[in-house]
């Protein structure tokens, strides 16, 4: 679910360390938005990250 169709972007997973210098795995999730927008000439529903959205990559169907 976490993965923009237009860029790719997806999960990233890392460590995160309290201030005990205790670690972790844990992920870090793109901002995706399930939004309708022209594809192909169609108006259908892809899920877009913000940044895409922001930047125009992707054309919003009315």
């Amino acid at each position: 679910m976490a993965k923009c169709d237009i860029c790719g972007k997806g999960v990233t997973f890392g460590i995160k360390v309290s201030h005990s210098h205790k670690r972790a795995n844990r992920a870090w999730k793109p901002n995706v938005r399930k939004v309708k927008a022209v594809v192909d000439g169609t108006p259908c529903r892809v899920n877009a990250c913000t940044r895409c959205l922001r930047s125009g990559k992707v054309t919003r169907a009315i």
